[in-house]
């Protein structure tokens, strides 16, 4: 965990939806095993996430950048932000 740049990474538009997908998935999981039937359907919420998600994209909030592997280089654990490249 401390090889991966997160102020960086969640700039990223695959490492973000992973991880909000994911959290909302968990959650529905849990309220699952507890027997609570949340009010809002699951793929409601998947729908309107990746909606926010993608109009981020289009204000350029959040980018694509591509690194190889599951770590970040050396130098990109440097950057505050990503390059401008």
């Amino acid at each position: 965990m401390k090889q991966i740049n997160w102020k960086v990474r969640i700039q990223n538009k695959t490492t973000l939806t992973a991880i909000i997908m994911a959290t909302i998935a968990l959650i529905y999981q849990i309220c699952g095993l507890m027997g609570i039937v949340p009010p809002i359907a699951e793929s409601e919420l998947v729908k309107t996430a990746g909606m926010i998600i993608n109009l981020l994209v289009l204000l350029g909030i959040v980018t694509d950048p591509t690194t190889a592997g599951i770590k970040d280089s050396r130098q990109a654990m440097t950057y505050e932000e990503p390059r401008d490249e």
